[in-house]
């Protein structure tokens, strides 16, 4: 009971930036450090929802200033039709970009515009605004599944149960959603939506708790916890739910699994060692490695980055409440850092495309919601609007 206790409350509190910024407001916008180098950008669109849209967009980004003149890039959006936008980017007077991008609708191609002006300008870093989110809201009364894009535009609910929904992880392609429910029964179990068709499927519905299921980077596998024989431990199966086979076998409890970027490695948490810690070991199965993150005490919900794969982010306990911490493969023998100063709980972080942002859940006493937060400046940017109630859990893809 004591293991199945714990095994809960990891999942519900740790389901549940970078901290080189100065100061952070009550739940509003963190001031990028004045010491980080930014690139100073004018932005014009056309009509005046792409003018917004995309001022917005940069404004949170961390790596640009937006200014009035004196510019180092002048950035262009214009309408072409309801769902095509031109984007011409000037640097210092020349044209350095003039390009038509389509998109799904008229604010997507904007969003996807605007990622290939980053591209264009920031040095290498690979564009973010298109992302599709797809998390939790209690806006209807229970916790179900939502999608939209990663300024809460276009929101759809997804899940209509009635039900616990938690845990929503989109395929690699941006067309499937895995995620845990209690829908129809008192126990967990998997299911899986087609966004497309809206088609529901049953993943894997086992004895006991079926729960936190994940994608391979490349979409053949999934990995999951189950407790079907007796102890909550690391499964993996094909992208059907198929050939299910266990990884871990030990007497502590292990939750979180996800992949390592390569698809090789397994990353999960355990408290093998008396408290939540973070672990990697093959996906074949094999012996099971600490991260010597060595911040906390309560380290879980970890992210492996798909662009950076130094990088590992994950919920850490710090004095009372939770934060952000960022293990660095590269730093060998230097402990994690902490990346966020939220000033309630940051937990349930998720790497963005360009390995530099991540997105995060902040829960205040009575609000949950979805933030921003550029790891490199530690700039934080409240993304989910006041009308959508008891954000959490976002998982995104580019797509």
């Amino acid at each position: 009971m004591r293991r199945l206790t714990f095994f809960f409350s990891l999942f519900f509190l740790c389901s549940l930036q970078s901290a080189r910024a100065q100061r952070a407001t009550d739940l509003g916008t963190v001031d990028v450090a004045a010491n980080v180098a930014t690139l100073a950008i004018r932005i014009t669109g056309s009509p005046a929802e792409l003018d917004k849209l995309a001022n917005f967009a940069f404004e949170t980004h961390g790596r640009y200033r937006r200014v009035a003149k004196d510019e180092l890039f002048h950035m262009r959006f214009t309408a072409v039709s309801g769902s095509r936008v031109q984007v011409d980017v000037v640097r210092r007077g020349a044209s350095i970009l003039s390009r038509t991008v389509s998109g799904t609708s008229l604010r997507n191609a904007l969003l996807k515009a605007a990622d290939v002006a980053v591209e264009a300008t920031s040095g290498g870093l690979k564009g973010f605004f298109a992302s599709q989110l797809t998390f939790i809201s209690s806006q209807s009364g229970a916790t179900e599944v939502h999608t939209g894009d990663l300024f809460f535009g276009g929101v759809r609910q997804i899940t209509r149960d009635g039900a616990s929904a938690m845990k929503p992880r989109w395929s690699p392609d941006g067309t499937k959603i895995l995620y845990t429910s209690f829908h129809r029964s008192t126990a967990a179990s998997i299911y899986q939506i087609d966004v497309n068709s809206m088609q529901r499927t049953t993943f894997v519905n086992f004895q006991g708790t079926n729960q936190s299921a994940r994608f391979s980077p490349d979409g053949s596998k999934v990995t999951m916890v189950l407790s079907g024989e007796g102890n909550p431990e690391i499964y993996v199966a094909n992208n059907r739910g198929l050939a299910v086979s266990r990884r871990t076998r030990l007497s502590s409890v292990e939750s979180s699994p996800s992949f390592s970027p390569d698809g090789r490695q397994l990353l999960f948490v355990s408290d093998m060692a008396g408290g939540p810690q973070l672990y990697t070991m093959p996906v074949a199965g094999g012996r099971a490695q600490r991260l010597p993150t060595n911040i906390s005490g309560y380290c879980a919900e970890p992210d492996w980055s798909t662009t950076n794969p130094n990088l590992v982010a994950f919920s850490m306990r710090i004095g009372r409440g939770f934060q952000i911490g960022l293990f660095d493969f590269k730093k060998t023998g230097a402990p994690a850092t902490q990346v966020s100063k939220a000033p309630y709980d940051a937990l349930e972080p998720a790497w963005l495309a360009d390995g530099r942002h991540l997105v995060y859940t902040a829960r205040a006493p009575n609000e949950r919601s979805i933030w921003l937060l550029d790891t490199e400046s530690g700039k934080q940017t409240k993304l989910s609007p006041a009308s959508l109630q008891q954000v959490s859990q976002a998982s995104v893809v580019l797509n």
